[in-house]
């Protein structure tokens, strides 16, 4: 079966949807305020924000002690296949929302959600600079076009 390139108009449309989407998402994690106790919302928010981006992106969802939602916070921009991630920055940004917890996330654009050895060592990286300052790191997401993101906690590697 051949794939068709959606028109300019149908393009519009759909990123019209996604917008409206990512809304209803931020409304039902009551922005800013909710408590995360469904994994499952997490991904999907993820996924909607993050699936179709063609450069990879590094995002840090901060929560209070309760797991309540602070910020969504894009901290990193890269290019195609790498993005840079500095943890005495990502502990800055901690420190200044005042956080007590993290959930951290980035995507691939090639689509995969396998992580990478860089990957794993990065997550350790940040767990450890962050619990210096007393912020837990309660997941990381591997965002992968249509596919469910991975979650570094369900796979034991957190």
């Amino acid at each position: 079966m051949r794939k068709v390139t959606p028109t300019a108009a149908q393009r519009r449309a759909e990123n019209t949807l996604i917008r409206r989407a990512l809304r209803v998402l931020e409304d039902r994690l009551e922005y800013k305020r909710t408590v995360l106790g469904s994994p499952q919302t997490v991904r999907d928010f993820l996924r909607l924000r993050m699936a179709e981006l063609e450069h990879e992106v590094f995002v840090v969802l901060w929560l209070d002690t309760q797991n309540a939602l602070i910020e969504i916070e894009e901290l990193f921009r890269g290019t195609l296949t790498q993005a840079s991630v500095y943890p005495r920055e990502v502990v800055k940004s901690a420190l200044a929302h005042n956080a007590g917890a993290a959930i951290l996330a980035h995507n691939h654009p090639s689509g995969m959600t396998k992580p990478s050895k860089s990957d794993e060592d990065l997550t350790m990286s940040l767990k450890n600079a962050l619990a210096l300052v007393d912020v837990k790191v309660l997941d990381h997401f591997i965002v992968g076009g249509a596919k469910p993101p991975l979650s570094f906690a369900e796979c034991g590697l957190l």
